[in-house]
């Protein structure tokens, strides 16, 4: 790193806080990570490295002090009695022996090791009573994850009830994965079928543990890996990891039978290594080994430091790399419009998988690197996300006449003017009625979180707007049975079946409709936020850009958005056509009924300072997930202010009217209440 002034790094952290925060909700709410594990990490490393340098720039709301990323506000808050807690990393045998020799320093002794596969899944949290499954959610932030119990009930390696005498409480912490064989077997039935195909089994697992519908889950070939356990009472008479392993084990529980235990540490390093060469061999993906140490009671002395415990760390493997010819630089549309540039590749195995696409971001990317069609280039997977173009083989160039990539200056998808705004990296397709954008947006509309018409997947909205059969997200009410029979591949079945998801989607809360919109900008929380400052769709419609700034967390960015989206006549159209077909365009009594279901309905919140672990974005999406309101300005009517550090005028006004004022492990407490408990 580079040598900086206090006020370069302060610039940098705060730079990097921003970018990992949003890496952190792409990868544990969204499931759709736009970068992969490496790059995440080497940007991780670099603020740990500022902060360790300048220690007054630490801040309680940085990535470092975190373990993963808010709960998705669709699921009931998930309390972890013991928080689930992140791993360090170490990159390469000299980074693990400077952790293991800070372990015997701090020890001031010898111990023993074990070396468990990092399985690449998502990490989950079981709730055993009495030796029956009573509950179970994800990692989330690490305190509080997602209830996703009635799921993971579906998941048939995960023992309803535990064997032999197990504890009154036991809290087993494992991973939820899904077998490369399983992967892809279920996508050629997906193809079949005409649904499209999932990219990896990581974002297939973590998808179908959040599903709203157990029956979605209970498709998909789940399975589960115990490694740990988090509150139990009475304690499992286990002294070391190693013997905790095999007691989950007589419990009836799976667990990665690759584990080892190891007095020798040059060993342990030689394990590590070989599965690095040897990891396509598995049937599951893994992209590190665990290695702790094994002694519990050596573990609870070295304790943990920040997010980390002392006595494990993680020892990552290098991206998968290959080399390949990029054929050509080709373009999507997505449905705001923006070009989205990607190499197609001849085809390449990139750690077990073949590779025919990578993503290249945009046209500065392409620029930067130097990237030309014709190229021998360098692909990389990580972490089994989305493949990405890394380089050029420059040397390989020579001798070739390779023209510089230019974005069209058209819409590949319809041939009007391609727009890019001063200052950023995207340029916009400029026709509104562009079919490319109207097959996104009918995808968005139709998606889990925005309207959820099941059935309405990537077939059929290509097959809508193609026929001519859907213009804009509103025809979609205008269906009718011989419409979609006309479609191929289509059984009376499949119509009714799609017709009756399209009608029962109409009673879907007021600001799913708004984030179905696909406003620039509005996504579920924002929408959450306007529905309960703008209760009917015309009271949003005529706000002007201050009252939209008025309400918390709504910027000028935002605002100038939803204004300029009511400014165009087509979208309008579409607004009427859904209050038509008799879609929900304000909060009614019902949908305030429904919100009274968690333990914070009918109160209303106002956040004000930096609380030490939840970013006011985090906060807001947990109260509206229990049911609580979120208001920008302190009044009689509002219940309670949760204030942190620097609380200004707000925190003034609540003392003022005498009302409550919370920390953040007080809402936490709240949170955690039962319902009508506040």
């Amino acid at each position: 790193m580079k040598v900086m002034t206090q006020a370069e790094a302060g610039e940098r952290a705060a730079a990097l806080r921003a970018l990992l925060e949003r890496y952190n909700h792409e990868y544990y709410v969204l499931d759709t990570p736009s970068v992969s594990d490496a790059e995440y990490d080497a940007l991780f490393r670099e603020l740990v490295q500022i902060e360790e340098r300048f220690p007054k720039l630490l801040s309680p709301d940085s990535p470092t002090q975190r373990v993963g990323a808010t709960p998705s506000p669709a699921f009931k808050p998930y309390v972890h009695a013991v928080p689930m807690l992140s791993l360090g990393n170490a990159f390469g045998e000299e980074e693990l022996r400077a952790w293991q020799q800070r372990t015997a320093k701090l020890l001031g002794e010898e111990c023993a090791y074990v070396a468990e596969l990092k399985i690449d899944g998502l990490a989950i949290s079981l709730r055993y009573e009495d030796g029956l499954l009573a509950s179970g959610g994800t990692r989330g932030d690490g305190s509080i994850g997602e209830e996703v119990t009635p799921n993971l009930r579906t998941v048939r390696s995960i023992p309803l009830r535990l064997r032999g005498a197990a504890p009154a409480l036991l809290e087993v912490r494992g991973e939820i994965y899904m077998r490369r064989s399983d992967f892809d077997g279920m996508n050629e039935r997906r193809i079949a079928a005409g649904d499209a195909a999932f990219a990896n089994p990581r974002n297939a697992s973590a998808g179908a543990v959040r599903q709203l519908d157990p029956r979605a889950t209970a498709a998909r070939p789940l399975r589960f890996f115990a490694y740990g356990i988090g509150a139990c009472e009475p304690g499992i008479e286990a002294k070391t990891q190693w013997e905790l392993l095999r007691a989950l084990e007589a419990f009836g529980l799976p667990v990665n039978r690759e584990a080892r235990r190891f007095d020798d540490f040059a060993q342990l390093i030689d394990f590590c290594e070989s599965w690095g060469s040897k990891r396509d061999q598995l049937d599951f993906g893994i992209d590190g080994v665990v290695v702790k140490v094994d002694s519990l009671a050596q573990q609870r002395r070295l304790g943990f430091v920040g997010r980390d415990p002392r006595w494990a760390i993680a020892f990552k493997y290098p991206p998968e790399e290959a080399q390949t010819q990029l054929q050509a630089i080709e373009v999507n549309v997505g449905r705001t419009g923006s070009l989205n540039p990607y190499a197609v590749l001849a085809p390449v195995n990139v750690g077990g998988v073949t590779v025919t696409t990578a993503t290249l971001h945009n046209e500065d990317f392409i620029r930067a690197k130097d990237i030309r069609a014709g190229d021998a280039v360098i692909v990389r997977r990580a972490g089994e996300v989305i493949p990405e173009l890394v380089r050029p083989v420059l040397e390989l160039r020579k001798g070739k006449r390779l023209p510089q990539y230019r974005l069209p200056q058209r819409c590949p998808a319809c041939g009007s003017e391609v727009y890019r705004a001063e200052g950023e990296t995207m340029s916009y397709c400029t026709n509104a009625s562009c079919p490319a954008q109207r097959k996104e947006r009918l995808r968005h509309f139709a998606s889990r979180g925005a309207m959820d018409i099941e059935g309405l997947g990537d077939r059929f909205c290509e097959a809508l707007v193609d026929s001519g059969l859907v213009s804009d997200v509103g025809d979609v009410y205008s269906l009718k049975t011989s419409d979609i029979l006309s479609l191929p591949r289509t059984a009376e079945k499949s119509a009714a079946n799609l017709l009756g998801a399209v009608e029962a989607s109409k009673n879907r809360p007021f600001w799913r409709v708004l984030y179905s919109l696909g406003m620039r900008f509005v996504g579920a929380q924002n929408a959450q936020l306007l529905a309960t400052a703008f209760p009917s769709i015309d009271d949003l419609r005529k706000a002007s850009v201050a009252d939209l700034q008025s309400t918390e967390q709504i910027g000028p960015k935002i605002a100038q958005s939803i204004v300029h989206f009511f400014e165009q006549p087509q979208n309008v159209t579409v607004v009427e056509k859904l209050r038509s077909a008799g879609v929900r365009m304000m909060e009614t009594p019902s949908a305030k009924a429904h919100s009274k279901k968690g333990p914070l309905s009918g109160k209303t919140f106002v956040l004000t300072g930096t609380l030490p672990a939840l970013s006011r974005e985090e906060a807001s999406a947990l109260i509206a997930a229990a049911g609580g309101k979120i208001s920008g300005s302190v009044s009689k009517k509002t219940d309670y202010v949760v204030a942190g550090e620097s609380a200004g005028s707000k925190l003034a006004k609540a003392e003022q009217l005498n009302v409550k004022v919370l920390n953040e492990a007080e809402l936490r407490a709240l949170l955690a209440a039962p319902a009508g408990g506040p």
